[in-house]
Protein backbone atom coordinates (compact mmCIF):
# COMPACT_ATOMS: atom_id res chain seq x y z
CA UNK A 1 0.00 0.00 0.00
CA UNK A 2 1.33 3.36 -0.73
CA UNK A 3 1.71 6.04 2.28
CA UNK A 4 -0.15 8.30 0.09
CA UNK A 5 -3.15 5.79 0.06
CA UNK A 6 -2.84 5.35 3.72
CA UNK A 7 -6.30 6.75 4.62
CA UNK A 8 -4.50 7.81 7.89
CA UNK A 9 -2.46 10.07 6.41
CA UNK A 10 -2.95 13.88 6.59
CA UNK A 11 -4.23 16.00 3.29
CA UNK A 12 -1.25 18.21 3.72
CA UNK A 13 0.97 15.15 3.33
CA UNK A 14 -1.58 14.21 0.17
CA UNK A 15 -1.28 17.09 -1.98
CA UNK A 16 2.64 17.37 -0.83
CA UNK A 17 4.51 17.99 -4.51
CA UNK A 18 7.55 15.73 -5.15
CA UNK A 19 10.04 14.13 -7.66
CA UNK A 20 11.30 11.41 -6.99
CA UNK A 21 9.92 10.33 -4.36
CA UNK A 22 11.53 13.72 -2.66
CA UNK A 23 9.50 16.10 -1.43
CA UNK A 24 9.09 19.08 -3.18
CA UNK A 25 9.97 23.09 -1.82
CA UNK A 26 9.42 26.25 -4.43
CA UNK A 27 10.30 23.68 -7.07
CA UNK A 28 13.36 21.80 -6.18
CA UNK A 29 14.10 18.59 -3.76
CA UNK A 30 13.71 19.83 -0.13
CA UNK A 31 17.71 18.48 0.04
CA UNK A 32 19.11 21.20 -1.75
CA UNK A 33 17.90 23.44 1.12
CA UNK A 34 18.89 21.18 3.82
CA UNK A 35 22.82 21.56 5.25
CA UNK A 36 23.80 17.84 6.90
CA UNK A 37 23.65 17.87 10.66
CA UNK A 38 20.84 20.75 10.86
CA UNK A 39 17.14 20.78 10.91
CA UNK A 40 15.76 23.30 8.90
CA UNK A 41 12.12 25.60 8.82
CA UNK A 42 11.55 26.30 5.13
CA UNK A 43 9.06 28.68 4.11
CA UNK A 44 7.45 28.65 0.39
CA UNK A 45 6.52 32.37 -0.73
CA UNK A 46 4.38 30.35 -3.78
CA UNK A 47 2.25 28.97 -1.11
CA UNK A 48 2.33 31.98 0.91
CA UNK A 49 1.11 34.56 -2.07
CA UNK A 50 -1.17 32.01 -2.60
CA UNK A 51 -2.77 31.96 0.34
CA UNK A 52 -3.35 35.98 0.86
CA UNK A 53 -4.74 35.29 -2.96
CA UNK A 54 -6.97 33.02 -1.63
CA UNK A 55 -8.03 35.47 0.95
CA UNK A 56 -8.38 38.48 -0.96
CA UNK A 57 -10.83 36.23 -3.81
CA UNK A 58 -12.90 34.85 -1.16
CA UNK A 59 -13.26 38.15 1.23
CA UNK A 60 -14.86 41.71 0.81
CA UNK A 61 -12.96 43.90 -1.13
CA UNK A 62 -14.14 46.27 1.11
CA UNK A 63 -12.59 44.23 4.01
CA UNK A 64 -8.38 45.30 4.71
CA UNK A 65 -6.43 42.22 5.62
CA UNK A 66 -3.88 42.22 8.57
CA UNK A 67 -1.00 39.86 8.97
CA UNK A 68 -0.46 39.33 12.57
CA UNK A 69 3.27 38.78 12.61
CA UNK A 70 3.65 37.74 16.05
CA UNK A 71 2.15 34.01 13.58
CA UNK A 72 5.65 34.13 11.99
CA UNK A 73 8.14 36.96 12.27
CA UNK A 74 10.95 36.05 9.81
CA UNK A 75 12.46 39.74 8.23
CA UNK A 76 12.24 38.51 4.83
CA UNK A 77 8.63 36.40 5.00
CA UNK A 78 7.33 39.64 7.03
CA UNK A 79 8.78 41.80 3.69
CA UNK A 80 7.30 39.80 1.21
CA UNK A 81 3.80 40.80 2.75
CA UNK A 82 4.67 43.80 2.45
CA UNK A 83 2.97 44.67 -0.25
CA UNK A 84 0.38 42.24 -0.39
CA UNK A 85 -1.51 42.45 3.03
CA UNK A 86 -3.27 46.29 3.90
CA UNK A 87 -1.36 45.91 7.13
CA UNK A 88 0.99 44.48 10.13
CA UNK A 89 0.09 43.71 13.46
CA UNK A 90 2.70 43.79 15.98
CA UNK A 91 3.11 42.69 19.45
CA UNK A 92 6.39 43.54 20.28
CA UNK A 93 9.09 46.16 20.18
CA UNK A 94 11.26 43.88 17.99
CA UNK A 95 8.21 42.87 15.54
CA UNK A 96 7.75 46.47 15.39
CA UNK A 97 11.19 47.15 14.12
CA UNK A 98 10.85 44.03 11.73
CA UNK A 99 7.25 46.13 10.91
CA UNK A 100 8.63 49.37 10.26
CA UNK A 101 11.73 48.10 8.26
CA UNK A 102 9.78 46.16 5.94
CA UNK A 103 8.17 49.12 3.51
CA UNK A 104 4.71 48.87 5.20
CA UNK A 105 3.73 52.31 5.80
CA UNK A 106 3.71 53.07 9.36
CA UNK A 107 -0.08 54.25 9.46
CA UNK A 108 -0.98 51.25 8.51
CA UNK A 109 1.32 49.18 11.35
CA UNK A 110 -1.20 48.67 14.77
CA UNK A 111 0.42 47.19 18.23
CA UNK A 112 -1.45 44.98 20.63
CA UNK A 113 -0.32 43.38 23.73
CA UNK A 114 -0.25 43.65 27.44
CA UNK A 115 3.19 45.39 29.25
CA UNK A 116 4.37 47.48 26.40
CA UNK A 117 7.53 48.85 28.33
CA UNK A 118 8.27 52.89 28.24
CA UNK A 119 11.00 52.61 25.51
CA UNK A 120 8.38 50.90 23.07
CA UNK A 121 5.65 53.33 23.23
CA UNK A 122 8.13 55.83 22.62
CA UNK A 123 9.70 54.06 19.48
CA UNK A 124 5.60 53.40 18.08
CA UNK A 125 4.51 57.18 19.42
CA UNK A 126 7.79 58.37 17.19
CA UNK A 127 7.18 56.70 14.18
CA UNK A 128 3.62 56.97 14.36
CA UNK A 129 1.96 53.78 14.80
CA UNK A 130 -1.16 53.33 16.22
CA UNK A 131 -1.19 51.65 19.32
CA UNK A 132 -4.17 49.38 20.39
CA UNK A 133 -4.66 50.66 24.56
CA UNK A 134 -4.50 47.73 26.99
CA UNK A 135 -4.85 49.60 30.07
CA UNK A 136 -4.97 53.03 31.74
CA UNK A 137 -1.71 53.11 32.44
CA UNK A 138 -0.38 52.56 29.05
CA UNK A 139 -2.78 55.19 28.06
CA UNK A 140 -0.72 57.92 30.58
CA UNK A 141 2.69 56.26 29.46
CA UNK A 142 1.46 57.43 25.60
CA UNK A 143 0.74 60.50 26.61
CA UNK A 144 3.96 60.75 28.36
CA UNK A 145 5.98 59.99 25.11
CA UNK A 146 3.50 61.98 22.95
CA UNK A 147 4.21 64.96 24.84
CA UNK A 148 8.35 64.13 24.96
CA UNK A 149 8.15 63.93 20.89
CA UNK A 150 5.58 66.57 20.56
CA UNK A 151 3.68 64.34 18.49
CA UNK A 152 -0.33 63.23 18.76
CA UNK A 153 -0.31 59.83 19.19
CA UNK A 154 -2.39 57.12 17.47
CA UNK A 155 -4.37 55.17 19.70
CA UNK A 156 -7.29 52.68 19.40
CA UNK A 157 -8.86 50.94 22.24
CA UNK A 158 -8.41 47.34 22.59
CA UNK A 159 -11.51 45.76 24.08
CA UNK A 160 -11.86 42.07 26.67
CA UNK A 161 -15.92 41.52 25.32
CA UNK A 162 -17.93 39.44 27.20
CA UNK A 163 -18.05 36.68 25.01
CA UNK A 164 -15.18 34.53 23.97
CA UNK A 165 -14.62 32.77 20.72
CA UNK A 166 -16.63 29.28 21.22
CA UNK A 167 -14.22 26.16 20.12
CA UNK A 168 -11.00 28.48 19.81
CA UNK A 169 -7.82 27.23 20.27
CA UNK A 170 -6.76 29.71 22.54
CA UNK A 171 -8.98 31.62 24.59
CA UNK A 172 -8.12 35.63 23.94
CA UNK A 173 -11.48 37.62 25.17
CA UNK A 174 -14.29 36.83 27.59
CA UNK A 175 -14.30 36.69 31.69
CA UNK A 176 -10.70 37.73 33.11
CA UNK A 177 -8.18 38.15 30.79
CA UNK A 178 -5.15 40.10 30.78
CA UNK A 179 -5.72 41.69 27.50
CA UNK A 180 -7.13 44.98 26.76
CA UNK A 181 -10.07 46.90 28.76
CA UNK A 182 -13.30 45.22 29.44
CA UNK A 183 -16.02 46.34 27.87
CA UNK A 184 -17.95 47.94 30.75
CA UNK A 185 -15.02 49.90 31.46
CA UNK A 186 -14.46 51.29 27.95
CA UNK A 187 -16.71 54.38 28.80
CA UNK A 188 -14.59 55.84 31.43
CA UNK A 189 -11.36 55.14 29.30
CA UNK A 190 -12.85 56.76 26.55
CA UNK A 191 -14.00 59.94 28.29
CA UNK A 192 -10.53 59.89 29.79
CA UNK A 193 -8.88 60.15 26.52
CA UNK A 194 -11.55 63.43 25.61
CA UNK A 195 -10.53 65.04 28.93
CA UNK A 196 -6.91 64.43 27.55
CA UNK A 197 -7.29 65.59 23.98
CA UNK A 198 -6.95 62.41 22.16
CA UNK A 199 -9.75 60.87 19.46
CA UNK A 200 -9.79 57.33 20.07
CA UNK A 201 -9.27 55.99 15.93
CA UNK A 202 -11.44 52.60 16.74
CA UNK A 203 -11.57 49.51 18.25
CA UNK A 204 -9.68 45.86 18.46
CA UNK A 205 -11.95 43.38 19.84
CA UNK A 206 -10.27 39.57 19.16
CA UNK A 207 -11.94 36.61 21.32
CA UNK A 208 -9.97 33.12 20.45
CA UNK A 209 -7.59 31.82 17.81
CA UNK A 210 -7.23 28.17 15.52
CA UNK A 211 -11.00 27.69 15.20
CA UNK A 212 -12.21 25.80 12.05
CA UNK A 213 -15.82 26.30 12.91
CA UNK A 214 -17.21 28.51 10.14
CA UNK A 215 -20.38 29.23 12.59
CA UNK A 216 -18.50 29.91 15.53
CA UNK A 217 -16.21 32.58 13.25
CA UNK A 218 -19.62 34.13 12.18
CA UNK A 219 -21.00 34.36 15.26
CA UNK A 220 -18.01 35.93 17.36
CA UNK A 221 -17.61 38.70 14.39
CA UNK A 222 -21.38 39.51 14.71
CA UNK A 223 -21.26 39.84 18.30
CA UNK A 224 -17.24 42.40 17.78
CA UNK A 225 -19.14 44.50 15.49
CA UNK A 226 -22.55 45.01 17.40
CA UNK A 227 -19.97 45.72 20.21
CA UNK A 228 -18.20 48.39 18.91
CA UNK A 229 -21.62 49.73 17.14
CA UNK A 230 -22.89 49.81 21.17
CA UNK A 231 -19.26 50.80 22.69
CA UNK A 232 -19.22 53.66 19.54
CA UNK A 233 -22.80 55.21 20.95
CA UNK A 234 -23.41 56.92 17.70
CA UNK A 235 -21.13 60.18 19.09
CA UNK A 236 -17.57 58.49 17.60
CA UNK A 237 -16.07 58.95 14.63
CA UNK A 238 -14.01 55.94 14.24
CA UNK A 239 -11.91 55.04 11.21
CA UNK A 240 -10.72 51.18 12.31
CA UNK A 241 -12.74 48.57 13.76
CA UNK A 242 -10.34 45.46 13.80
CA UNK A 243 -12.40 41.73 14.67
CA UNK A 244 -9.10 39.96 15.09
CA UNK A 245 -8.90 36.71 13.18
CA UNK A 246 -9.50 33.19 14.69
CA UNK A 247 -9.55 31.80 11.10
CA UNK A 248 -8.15 27.96 11.84
CA UNK A 249 -5.65 25.86 9.85
CA UNK A 250 -5.93 21.57 10.14
CA UNK A 251 -2.94 20.39 11.95
CA UNK A 252 -4.82 16.84 12.93
CA UNK A 253 -6.67 13.71 10.95
CA UNK A 254 -10.22 14.54 10.57
CA UNK A 255 -9.93 18.13 10.62
CA UNK A 256 -10.73 20.09 7.12
CA UNK A 257 -9.78 23.31 5.72
CA UNK A 258 -12.45 26.31 6.65
CA UNK A 259 -15.27 27.16 4.68
CA UNK A 260 -15.09 30.62 3.98
CA UNK A 261 -17.70 31.43 1.45
CA UNK A 262 -20.62 32.41 4.14
CA UNK A 263 -17.72 33.99 6.60
CA UNK A 264 -17.11 36.16 3.02
CA UNK A 265 -21.15 36.72 3.30
CA UNK A 266 -21.51 37.77 7.13
CA UNK A 267 -18.33 39.78 6.74
CA UNK A 268 -20.23 41.97 3.94
CA UNK A 269 -23.43 42.33 5.75
CA UNK A 270 -21.62 43.58 8.17
CA UNK A 271 -19.65 45.79 6.74
CA UNK A 272 -22.58 47.17 5.55
CA UNK A 273 -24.01 47.61 8.74
CA UNK A 274 -21.04 49.22 10.09
CA UNK A 275 -20.86 52.06 7.76
CA UNK A 276 -24.35 53.13 8.68
CA UNK A 277 -23.28 53.96 12.21
CA UNK A 278 -19.78 54.66 11.74
CA UNK A 279 -19.65 56.48 8.46
CA UNK A 280 -16.06 56.21 8.47
CA UNK A 281 -14.97 53.03 10.26
CA UNK A 282 -12.86 50.49 8.29
CA UNK A 283 -13.19 46.47 9.15
CA UNK A 284 -9.99 44.83 9.40
CA UNK A 285 -9.82 41.41 9.71
CA UNK A 286 -6.60 40.15 11.45
CA UNK A 287 -5.18 36.85 10.74
CA UNK A 288 -1.56 35.13 11.10
CA UNK A 289 -1.57 31.20 11.28
CA UNK A 290 -3.91 31.25 8.30
CA UNK A 291 -1.73 33.36 6.54
CA UNK A 292 1.55 31.43 7.10
CA UNK A 293 0.94 28.45 8.57
CA UNK A 294 0.57 26.15 5.72
CA UNK A 295 3.49 27.38 4.25
CA UNK A 296 6.10 26.56 6.44
CA UNK A 297 7.97 22.80 6.50
CA UNK A 298 10.28 21.69 9.45
CA UNK A 299 12.64 19.47 8.63
CA UNK A 300 15.18 17.15 10.76
CA UNK A 301 17.66 14.33 10.29
CA UNK A 302 17.02 10.85 11.76
CA UNK A 303 20.35 10.35 13.92
CA UNK A 304 19.24 6.72 15.39
CA UNK A 305 16.95 4.03 15.51
CA UNK A 306 16.07 1.88 18.35
CA UNK A 307 13.34 -0.52 20.26
CA UNK A 308 12.25 -0.21 23.53
CA UNK A 309 10.15 -3.47 24.70
CA UNK A 310 8.59 -3.64 20.50
CA UNK A 311 8.22 -0.18 20.10
CA UNK A 312 10.36 1.57 17.83
CA UNK A 313 11.68 5.05 18.45
CA UNK A 314 13.26 7.15 15.57
CA UNK A 315 15.68 9.94 17.32
CA UNK A 316 15.91 12.88 15.14
CA UNK A 317 18.25 16.25 15.43
CA UNK A 318 15.22 18.55 16.45
CA UNK A 319 12.87 18.57 18.80
CA UNK A 320 10.63 20.09 21.52
CA UNK A 321 13.41 23.03 21.12
CA UNK A 322 13.11 23.91 17.83
CA UNK A 323 9.40 22.93 17.12
CA UNK A 324 7.33 23.23 20.42
CA UNK A 325 4.23 23.50 19.12
CA UNK A 326 4.32 20.35 17.02
CA UNK A 327 5.93 18.12 20.55
CA UNK A 328 2.00 19.19 21.95
CA UNK A 329 3.43 21.81 24.67
CA UNK A 330 2.36 24.50 22.80
CA UNK A 331 -1.12 24.94 24.16
CA UNK A 332 -2.51 21.31 23.63
CA UNK A 333 -4.62 19.55 25.86
CA UNK A 334 -4.28 15.96 23.81
CA UNK A 335 -0.78 15.44 22.45
CA UNK A 336 -1.97 14.58 18.63
CA UNK A 337 0.68 14.52 15.60
CA UNK A 338 1.33 17.32 13.41
CA UNK A 339 0.97 15.77 9.57
CA UNK A 340 4.08 14.39 9.16
CA UNK A 341 5.91 12.25 6.40
CA UNK A 342 9.63 11.09 5.08
CA UNK A 343 10.95 13.58 3.07
CA UNK A 344 13.12 11.34 0.92
CA UNK A 345 10.06 8.33 1.22
CA UNK A 346 7.15 10.43 0.16
CA UNK A 347 5.64 7.15 -1.22
CA UNK A 348 6.34 2.98 -0.18
CA UNK A 349 4.93 0.00 -0.33
CA UNK A 350 6.24 -1.00 3.21
CA UNK A 351 4.97 1.37 6.20
CA UNK A 352 5.65 0.87 9.72
CA UNK A 353 4.39 1.78 13.34
CA UNK A 354 6.97 4.05 14.73
CA UNK A 355 7.23 7.38 17.41
CA UNK A 356 9.66 10.02 16.17
CA UNK A 357 11.41 11.85 19.40
CA UNK A 358 14.10 14.41 19.46
CA UNK A 359 17.36 13.99 21.45
CA UNK A 360 16.47 16.18 24.02
CA UNK A 361 16.16 14.68 27.72
CA UNK A 362 12.33 14.79 28.65
CA UNK A 363 9.70 12.56 27.81
CA UNK A 364 7.86 15.38 26.42
CA UNK A 365 10.40 15.63 23.01
CA UNK A 366 8.47 13.63 21.10
CA UNK A 367 6.72 14.75 17.62
CA UNK A 368 4.94 11.71 16.61
CA UNK A 369 3.46 8.83 18.27
CA UNK A 370 2.89 5.47 17.14
CA UNK A 371 2.61 6.76 13.16
CA UNK A 372 2.31 5.12 10.31
CA UNK A 373 5.49 5.78 7.57
CA UNK A 374 7.44 4.07 5.55
CA UNK A 375 10.82 2.16 6.62
CA UNK A 376 13.20 5.01 8.07
CA UNK A 377 16.53 4.25 8.52
CA UNK A 378 19.49 6.42 9.88
CA UNK A 379 20.36 9.72 7.35
CA UNK A 380 16.14 10.10 6.37
CA UNK A 381 14.78 13.52 6.50
CA UNK A 382 11.98 13.89 8.77
CA UNK A 383 9.35 17.18 7.70
CA UNK A 384 6.52 18.05 9.57
CA UNK A 385 3.95 20.59 7.75
CA UNK A 386 1.99 23.10 8.79
CA UNK A 387 5.05 24.63 10.21
CA UNK A 388 4.82 28.22 9.03
CA UNK A 389 3.33 29.80 12.18
CA UNK A 390 4.39 29.78 15.97
CA UNK A 391 7.12 27.37 14.99
CA UNK A 392 10.67 28.92 15.48
CA UNK A 393 10.00 32.12 17.29
CA UNK A 394 7.72 30.03 19.37
CA UNK A 395 10.10 27.50 20.33
CA UNK A 396 12.96 27.10 23.39
CA UNK A 397 15.79 26.64 21.05
CA UNK A 398 18.44 26.89 24.15
CA UNK A 399 16.77 24.15 26.01
CA UNK A 400 19.35 21.72 26.88
CA UNK A 401 22.17 23.57 24.56
CA UNK A 402 21.34 21.58 21.22
CA UNK A 403 21.49 23.95 18.52
CA UNK A 404 18.98 26.47 16.94
CA UNK A 405 17.56 24.97 13.60
CA UNK A 406 18.08 27.18 10.20
CA UNK A 407 15.45 29.44 8.72
CA UNK A 408 15.11 29.82 4.66
CA UNK A 409 12.59 31.37 2.81
CA UNK A 410 12.44 29.91 -0.56
CA UNK A 411 11.28 32.27 -3.51
CA UNK A 412 11.44 28.94 -6.53
CA UNK A 413 12.17 29.45 -9.74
Amino acid sequence: MSSLDNKKQFHAVKVAPQIDNHLVVAGKSYSDYMIEGRAAYIYDSQILQQRVEKLKQKLPVEIDIHYAIKANPMPELVDFLADKVDGFDVASGKELLIAINSGMPVEDISFAGPGKSVHEIEVGVNAGILFNLESETELERIVAASEKFGIEPRVAIRVNPAFELKASGMKMGGGSKQFGIDEEKVPHVIRKMNELGIDPEGFHIFSGSQNLRKDAIIESQIKAVDLAIKLANGGLNFKKINIGGGFGIPYFIGEDELELDEISENLSMLDEKLKTEIKEAKLIVELGRYISGTSGYYICEVLDIKESREEKFVIVNGGIHHHLAATGNFGQVIRKNYPIAVANKMESDTLEKVNIVGPCCTPLDIFAAKVELPSIEIGDHIVIFQSGAYGYSASPHDFLGHGEPRQLFVTGN
